[in-house]
């Protein structure tokens, strides 16, 4: 559905079109994507099938939304946390905590774009390349200011990633705890102690 489209929606039809969103985040999350069909969509959500493709043409539409509304949500999160922080260590710190709040809080979401790599590979690349953006600029403006060493920034973007997304799936996907603050200060000095400019 269009922006335009949306626009048009009554009240009763955003706060159905969102009533399904968030059934089909909880049923893709905790069922999966292939194990999941319209109907268990419409069935938990208490809407009628017919009414769910006036909202969205396909199970796969519906899956995509979720994954462009969490890309932006998350983006969105982070920019806010790390808005007052003056340093790009600090800001990098406040940014992977900021992320991994949010993943306790979006578990069904945080599976979901996980599933994406088999779904379809190409909205799962989009996913990482839209928040590698995020992380290259700042790292280009790190090494301009001279904070850090002057390395490839979308390779430390794709480390950076790459840390911060398993250490959520190692406590808190998998164990469903936070990350403990010893394994997330070792993770800051590794990070740190390698891309830190001396003197």
């Amino acid at each position: 559905m269009s922006i335009s489209e949306e626009k048009r929606l009554t009240k009763k039809g955003e706060i159905t079109r969102f009533k399904l969103l968030q059934t089909a985040e909880r049923v893709f999350g905790e069922n999966g994507y292939f194990e999941s069909s319209v109907v268990d969509i419409t069935q938990e959500a208490g809407v009628a099938q017919g009414t769910f493709y006036n909202y969205f043409p396909s199970k796969k539409s519906i899956y995509d939304e979720l994954v462009y509304q969490m890309s932006s949500q998350l983006r969105r999160y982070i920019k806010e946390r790390i808005s007052g922080t003056e340093t790009f260590e600090e800001a990098q710190r406040e940014g992977f905590l900021a992320f991994f709040e949010w993943v306790q809080n979006h578990r069904n979401l945080y599976s979901i774009i996980q599933q994406a790599v088999l779904v379809d590979l190409s909205l799962y690349e989009w996913y990482y390349e839209k928040l590698a953006s995020g992380f290259i600029k700042a790292i280009n403006q790190a090494i301009d200011s001279g904070e850090i060493k002057s390395l490839d920034p979308e390779t430390m973007a794709y480390c950076f990633m790459g840390i911060g997304q398993f250490l959520g799936m190692r406590w808190i996907y998998w164990n469903q705890k936070p990350v403990p603050e010893d394994k997330f200060e070792a993770a800051m000095s590794f990070i740190f102690g390698n891309i830190k400019r001396s003197g």
